[in-house]
């Protein structure tokens, strides 16, 4: 992440007209797209004091009864992020101890679970902001403090029902970062911390005298001396695979922040060394609070328009028919995630990063989850959907054939010419987390507002095989927007969900997905043609208008995306 300091480059106007509004202090958001598709967001003036409520559209009238609901694996629909920092982190700015960190995401926004994940570097503090005598690897400080601390308020029944782990984010050699959870059988055991203290010992360019003596002769040489080489990266996943197999994972958190980080090679070289690894991409990123939006700060040229963010969401996976759907184009299970990437939210009153876990972005997974290892088998299901802002808080999305159902994530048999029946029903939240002003705790009664829903999908036509010149194909250019949904095609059934569905004849090897905004199809300087345009920098020296106005861009430009379903078609 970056920080910002109160002198900023004055640069072309805020895409939208509302910066003047913002700086004297009467605006707050409606959150809702225009239905008819090319209506930009609308906004209404309110007395800050006294935030005023959004009256609903009307409601569609309710839906016939659907078919009867499939059977379901067991499980529920939970909330968490994967990628949360603490004190522990010295860029954190020493804003959120611990407990509060903790208490924001379970206490004030509800998550089931969490990951914490706190850079794998030399850190100064403890769990409370204390700093320390000397600078400490900070799988050590994992050990001495955060675990402690999370296993006493667990023991004394604070968040005995919630799922919390501990894991790190890695500089990953020659790239950008990765989470790194190492579970063991026993996810914050003594095991599972002297895992993680190996880990960094090995695969960072940590001084060996910072480690104890005896484990350094036992560990062996670093995995090499440079810590800049994609090799590097690649012995640390192949060591996760070969210890910890089935209780490990490395997320690529946001993998286009700056140019070059990643070739799609690279990408699929690390998923088929370890699939069961390297299976998630953080493609709704967190930092969403910085003037460039999630931290994207490249320089605004057109060279660098893969290195931006497009409604928040990472060019990676924003880019339809782009890399995202390249992967998927193979039949690769590489699911998206959205996270906060918490480290604060404002800082010294010049400052600002990102929303607390919970607050802006929220992964919907389900499972039946009980602990960290139930959670990392969930994951692995893709049975997910990202959501920023709280646009949608539940979605059911289901492919239908003759040989039954299957949801995101997993794969439906059928046979050529076959019907196959997509079932969409959804709902938004009654208000979602926006305040006015920022950091008021006074809420603005924003009931947000889908305007439509993209029915997308793509062939599957099979692995790329390394050394072939589809290993760095990058594209997939049958994926295409097959059907787009309005408020005129939904209709709201009666348990409160607004439903459609479709038919298509299953062709090919197909995946469909979904995603969906509050925004119009052609929204100056946000879409073009139902398409997520760049996102702008959000400048200003008067830091609490900025501050506002960067509240008020990100509330403005809601999208969730879903995983996938996937169809295979045979004769049989």
């Amino acid at each position: 992440m970056s920080i910002f300091p109160i002198a900023l480059p004055t640069t072309p106007p805020l895409r939208r007209s509302l910066l003047s509004t913002l700086a004297i202090g009467t605006l707050a958001l409606a959150g809702c797209g225009g239905g008819g598709g090319s209506s930009a967001p609308a906004f209404f003036p309110t007395t800050p004091g006294t935030p005023t409520a959004v009256a609903p559209a009307p409601a569609p009238a309710p839906a016939q009864p659907a078919d009867p609901a499939p059977s379901v694996p067991p499980g529920r629909w939970t909330v968490g992020d994967l990628h949360i920092h603490t004190m522990q982190s010295d860029d954190t700015q020493q804003i959120s101890t611990l407990d509060q960190v903790l208490a924001k995401a379970f206490d004030e926004f509800g998550l089931d679970w969490a990951a914490l994940s706190d850079h794998l570097r030399l850190s100064s503090y403890d769990n409370d902001g204390n700093k320390l005598a000397a600078q400490i690897p900070f799988s050590e400080g994992m050990a001495k403090y955060q675990v402690p601390r999370i296993k006493a308020l667990q023991a004394s029944g604070k968040y005995a029902d919630k799922t919390i782990f501990t894991a790190f984010e890695w500089d990953m050699p020659s790239h950008d970062h990765g989470n790194v959870g190492i579970l063991t059988d026993n996810p914050m055991s003594g095991a599972a911390l002297k895992a993680a203290n190996q880990f960094e010992y090995l695969f960072t360019n940590r001084d060996p005298a910072l480690f104890p003596a005896a484990d350094v002769a036992a560990w062996g040489q670093k995995a090499g001396t440079g810590y800049n080489t994609h090799a590097e990266t690649l012995a640390a996943i192949a060591w996760l695979k070969k210890n910890y197999p089935d209780t490990s994972y490395l997320q690529i958190n946001h993998p286009s922040r700056n140019p070059g980080k990643y070739t799609i090679a690279q990408l699929r070289e690390m998923n088929d060394l370890a699939p069961n690894i390297v299976f998630s991409l953080e493609g709704m990123v967190g930092n969403q609070m910085e003037p460039d939006r999630g931290g994207y700060n490249s320089a605004y040229i057109a060279a660098n328009l893969p290195s931006r963010t497009y409604g928040g969401v990472d060019y990676l996976v924003a880019k339809l028919g782009g890399t995202w759907d390249a992967l998927l184009s193979e039949g690769r299970r590489i699911w998206n995630v959205a996270d906060s990437d918490y480290h604060f939210t404002v800082s010294q009153g010049q400052y600002s990063s990102g929303y607390a876990p919970g607050e802006y972005a929220r992964n919907h997974l389900w499972g039946d989850i009980k602990d960290p290892k139930s959670l990392l088998a969930a994951m692995r299901t893709g049975k997910l959907f990202a959501v920023n802002g709280g646009l949608i808080d539940a979605l059911d999305f289901k492919v239908q054939g003759a040989k039954g159902i299957s949801e995101m994530g997993s794969e439906l048999g059928a046979k050529p010419g076959e019907d196959l029946k997509i079932i969409i029903r959804f709902k938004s939240p009654e208000r979602n987390n926006f305040e006015y002003q920022l950091g008021s705790g006074r809420f603005a009664n924003v009931k947000p507002v889908v305007d439509h829903i993209d029915l997308i999908a793509g062939d599957v036509t099979g692995p790329e095989l390394p050394g072939t010149p589809g290993y760095s194909r990058d594209t997939n250019p049958s994926t295409h927007v097959l059907k787009r949904f309005t408020r005129s095609d939904w209709k709201l059934d009666a348990d409160g969900y607004f439903t459609v569905s479709y038919t298509v004849k299953a062709g090919n090897n197909q995946y469909f997905r979904l995603r969906g905004t509050n925004l119009g199809t052609d929204v100056p300087n946000e879409t073009a043609g139902g398409e997520p345009l760049p996102d702008a920098q959000t400048t200003g020296t008067d830091n609490v208008a900025r501050f506002n106005a960067i509240n008020a861009r990100n509330y403005g430009d809601l999208w969730f995306y879903s995983n996938p379903v996937f169809v295979k078609v045979s004769a049989q």
